[in-house]
């Protein structure tokens, strides 16, 4: 009896102490759009210029550096960034696999993002973009499209003004499900959304080859992609 007493009062201290131990971490959720880049936490790692979704482009400091960025077509200028790994080499040191698969990465809902911070010229943060990473292998790629319910429950499931565009040449389904979907909402007093979702097989993509009759893997698009800015 005395000596469970003594192991359970062991375990209790030790969650205790592994608790009081655990490291914040700061997500893109916790960027207020308005905000100027030099008043904004310096949270993050990997800086650099964003690409759209695509690569990291040249490297930076931090958000201050968001001018040697080129500005897109809108104006604004990219800077990606990564969250912090300290919360996920916390979990692996206290051995929790599930909090190891939640923190490792860059992720929104579970699923590995690119995320960015985009300025406008005076240096004010007026948009923030999340798009699906294929690049990243701890999720299947094909589920990436099921990001935007967690999305739109996160901002509300009302309100959307949706458009789904047809087929073009050459695109089909993926089973029975073909979705090439762009959705607007204002929020009041709020942001703006911007939400793209893209599941179907391009142009020569199949589901089996033609030549060995063998299942393909990865022959489809499977995106989300997230914008929130500034209303206007």
């Amino acid at each position: 009896m005395l000596f469970a007493a003594c192991v359970a009062a062991v375990a209790l201290i030790g969650n205790r102490v592994a608790a009081q131990e655990r490291p914040t971490r700061t997500e893109i959720w916790d960027l207020t759009l308005g905000t100027a880049a030099t008043a904004l936490p310096d949270a993050f790692t990997d800086y650099a210029c964003g690409t759209n979704g695509g690569p990291p482009s040249a490297p930076l400091k931090g958000f201050s550096d968001f001018k040697r960025c080129r500005p897109e077509a809108s104006g604004l200028r990219e800077v990606y960034f990564r969250y912090d790994d300290e919360l996920e080499y916390w979990a692996k040191a206290n051995d929790l696999p599930m909090e190891v698969e939640k923190y490792s990465g860059t992720k929104a809902f579970g699923y590995p993002v690119v995320a960015s911070a985009l300025f406008a010229e005076n240096g004010i943060l007026t948009a923030l973009r999340i798009i699906s990473d294929p690049r990243d292998t701890s999720r299947s790629r094909e589920d990436a499209y099921s990001l935007r319910n967690f999305l739109t429950a996160r901002f509300g499931r009302d309100g959307w003004d949706c458009v789904d565009a047809q087929p073009e040449d050459g695109e089909g389904p993926v089973g029975r499900t073909f979705i090439k979907q762009r959705c607007l909402k204002s929020v009041p007093n709020g942001p703006r959304l911007d939400l793209t979702t893209n599941y179907f097989r391009k142009r020569g993509q199949r589901q089996f080859d033609a030549r060995t009759e063998r299942e393909t893997e990865g022959q489809f698009e499977s995106l989300v992609r997230f914008e929130w800015s500034l209303g206007r």
